[in-house]
């Protein structure tokens, strides 16, 4: 696809908003999921817009990340929703939806993606640190545009979350219209270059200037960024799999684990409406656990911990987007996701499969092929 406009602003906020209202206007859209600024406090979360007026206070650039945005589309495209829907996703929430859509969990049929080049995020702590710091929540998403884009630091009290280090898909694979970012000057203007017949139809009841080929200090910008990405993530598995390569190691990696559930709810891809660690099976009864205390000399309470998180490890790795939703929803501040992406690398690089990547490659383990794995079933 080869459609691409120019999007004029004073900077990259004002550019962005306007964009996507006079998406709103002319195209049709009825209502657009987007990261905004609440009314209540100087805080940003998703909301499903509907007046375009309300895109006044849409803040997509931020580096809030409270929650993985896929799996509220998710709910908004299950069923018929009554209206054309756009979404404005970073580059993990959408490989996240692309992955629900696979597992028959939203549909993309109705929905309209807006991807939008990203940097990194902040956990939730250092964000509420990091909004605070300023007077309103403009002038924090505008500080951290004016560097992080650039490559240069965020904020020296803050820093991108593990999860982000480690991405290797910084842009919007997957969305119908990307928005680019990287290597851009704010004052020059913004490029949004649809991706799929959707967003060219979509760009061209705009009424914008076209934009330029792609420029020469985006390419350099992106491979500065995956460069120094790659060699974190190097590292980061490398640490991971030298802490866990053992049963006690991996006990000791998961000890603070109080079984409270939140990696599981935050995780856009963990989708069952009935977890097996809520049902009777997980239910213990008061004798079992006197018997494994005699048995033992003492048993950890809550017990099944470690058990929960290897249940998740075979359940989803091969769905695993890397967005790291499970560390900033932690109370106790595991740090899960790397653990998580280092197992769903692996996992995924057994089976030629990078989740979320292509909406049209079936997930791992979804058919049957008759010549596969011979090496392993001896055949």
């Amino acid at each position: 696809m080869t459609q691409a406009i120019h999007i004029d602003n004073e900077d990259w906020l004002s550019g962005i908003r306007s964009f996507l209202a006079t998406v709103m206007d002319k195209t049709g859209i009825d209502a657009m999921l987007v990261p905004t600024r609440l009314a209540v406090k100087n805080r940003i979360m998703p909301m499903l817009v509907s007046d375009p007026a309300r895109l006044a206070q849409a803040d997509p650039l931020s580096p809030a990340f409270p929650v993985n945005g896929a799996k509220q589309l998710a709910r908004l495209t299950r069923l018929p929703a009554g209206g054309k829907l756009a979404a404005v996703l970073r580059p993990c929430e959408i490989r996240a939806f692309n992955e629900l859509v696979k597992l028959n969990q939203g549909k993309r049929d109705d929905v309209v993606i807006v991807g939008i080049d990203c940097p990194g995020a902040l956990s939730n702590t250092d964000f509420r640190a990091f909004a605070d710091r300023h007077e309103t929540i403009d002038a924090a998403t505008q500080a951290f545009c004016a560097t992080a884009f650039s490559g240069g630091p965020v904020d020296e009290a803050a820093a991108f979350t593990s999860a982000c280090r480690a991405c290797n898909h910084p842009t919007p694979d997957g969305a119908d219209i990307a928005v680019e970012l990287f290597g851009t000057d704010p004052t020059h203007g913004l490029t949004a270059r649809a991706r799929t017949e959707m967003g060219e139809a979509v760009l061209a009841g705009l009424d914008l200037p076209p934009a330029e080929a792609v420029l020469p200090q985006r390419k350099t910008a992106l491979t500065e960024t995956l460069d120094r990405r790659r060699q974190y993530r190097k590292q980061m598995f490398a640490s991971v799999a030298g802490a866990t390569d053992t049963i006690r190691g991996l006990s000791a990696y998961l000890a603070d684990c109080v079984n409270c559930y939140n990696c599981r709810a935050a995780c856009p891809v963990c989708y069952c409406t009935t977890c097996v660690f809520t049902t009777d099976t997980f239910r213990h009864e008061p004798f079992q656990y006197l018997q494994w205390a005699r048995r033992k000399g003492g048993v950890k309470m809550p017990t099944d911990t470690l058990f929960f998180h290897l249940t998740r490890m075979a359940h989803m790795s091969t769905a695993c987007v890397g967005c790291g939703q499970c560390t900033n929803a932690c109370p106790n501040d595991i740090p899960l996701s790397d653990l998580f992406s280092l197992v769903g690398h692996h996992t995924q690089e057994a089976f030629g499969y990078v989740a979320g990547l292509d909406l049209s490659q079936r997930p791992p383990m979804c058919g049957f092929e008759k010549e596969e794995y011979g090496e392993v079933v001896g055949i």
